[in-house]
């Protein structure tokens, strides 16, 4: 019988000493100006796509790992640095992620290198779902893709919200309602390539954090894509399609798959954000002379700090169990993978909250970063399903019963 250990092996030590290191050096002396600027760091990009942390044989070699830990290892490493830089170079993923979960052998050959472009060109890619009156109800999308059997090409129609890299990508994958009278059942991803017509971002969203990070609200008007874009091919669509009409039950829609596949590393990415505060409030404790004594040696303060690294090591670990079950094959039966995105993001924000009050008034100024790790934690109870729909699919999940 195996031996069961939690220790890392060398491949997975070597990867998260090798991106820290670049968070170290790279990112975080970058983090505070480009957090001001509000821009895309494209330098900080580039040199991430030099030495290989951008581009697909990066996420491959993850993906590749049994354990399903390396790429949450290095998404917390990286998000430790800092989480708007880190989603710069990271937020191509999730639309890789959903050409690799839903699209053909052939597909993935096409478009993937164009979500990274070359190392001298970086490029970046986008997923886009949301939409104003559709966030969290993905079943209420209103973005509609018609099939022209004419030309062999689908038409896109709609507008997607809050969509990271949105109008600035190359590649954009978007999706849509190909039958609304099926709900997220009649729904499909499609891949809009580079400088398709019709397709605009008119205004960058101004956000209280991930300011390094681009997001944009995309306008598709009457966009036409070649029939080749469709994920997954249109055959397996109408196969689906049919199976959704005479009752069958769903394997899944394109948006949820996707989402399947990143909460957890959502979660990894929360807990870099939480575990560099409570590193710099634990030293800043430390140090901190009050009343003739460190800070530290208060109850108060030595107790917040001791919740803080349990809570993180206790997400971190939900984090590592799901990312196993996913690259296993094991069904969330309980929800375990929103299970591992819902701690993690409210242990970001609990976590940076702490970090700041420790501080005191130092806390509160952009002197020291905790502030802005504050305003970066709380998109981690927002995005990619909020908390309060974790807490849905969850309850769902255990108890077999539709809530409401």
């Amino acid at each position: 019988m195996a031996e069961f250990s939690l220790d890392l092996n060398e491949e997975q030590r070597d990867l998260r000493d090798w991106v820290h290191g670049f968070a170290a050096e790279v990112v975080r002396p970058a983090a505070a100006e480009w957090d001001e600027r509000e821009d895309t760091p494209w330098p900080v990009i580039q040199e991430a796509a030099k030495v290989g942390l951008y581009g697909f044989e990066f996420l491959a070699t993850c993906w590749a790992d049994p354990t399903g830990l390396s790429l949450p290892i290095a998404s917390e490493e990286l998000f430790w640095g800092d989480a708007g830089i880190g989603l710069s170079i990271f937020g191509t993923s999730l639309a890789v992620a959903a050409i690799y979960g839903a699209g053909t052998p052939e597909q993935m050959v096409e478009w993937v290198p164009q979500c990274f472009g070359d190392v001298d060109s970086p490029t970046v890619a986008a997923f886009c779902t949301s939409e104003p009156e559709a966030g969290s109800d993905v079943g209420a999308m209103r973005t509609r893709a018609v099939y022209d059997e004419a030309t062999d090409e689908w038409v896109l129609t709609g507008q997607k919200a809050y969509a990271t890299n949105g109008g600035i990508a190359g590649v954009h994958v978007v999706t849509a309602s190909v039958d609304p009278t099926l709900g997220s059942r009649g729904q499909a991803a499609f891949v809009v390539p580079p400088g398709t017509p019709g397709l605009a971002a008119t205004r960058k969203l101004r956000k209280l954090g991930l300011r390094a990070s681009h997001t944009a609200d995309v306008f598709l008007d009457g966009v036409r894509v070649p029939g080749r874009c469709l994920l997954g091919g249109r055959d397996a669509l109408l196969e689906r399609l049919d199976r959704a009409r005479s009752g069958q039950r769903a394997s899944g829609q394109a948006a949820m798959r996707t989402f399947e596949l990143s909460r957890p590393t959502v979660g990894a990415q929360a807990l870099g954000v939480a575990r560099a505060a409570y590193e710099y409030a634990l030293d800043y404790a430390k140090d901190r002379v009050q009343f003739g004594r460190p800070i530290i040696e208060n109850q108060a303060v030595a107790f917040a700090l001791a919740d803080m690294r349990m809570e993180i090591d206790a997400a971190r670990l939900l984090v590592w169990r799901a990312s196993w079950m996913g690259r296993n094959n094991r069904p969330f039966t309980a929800g375990e993978g929103s299970m591992s995105k819902l701690k993690a993001g409210e242990v970001a924000v609990s976590v940076t909250e702490k970090a700041v009050q420790l501080l005191g008034g130092a806390g509160f100024l952009r002197d020291h970063p905790v502030e802005r790790w504050y305003r970066d934690a709380k998109i981690y109870t927002i995005f990619e399903g909020t908390s309060e729909i974790q807490r849905l699919v969850i309850s769902r999940a255990i108890s077999g019963m539709q809530i409401r």
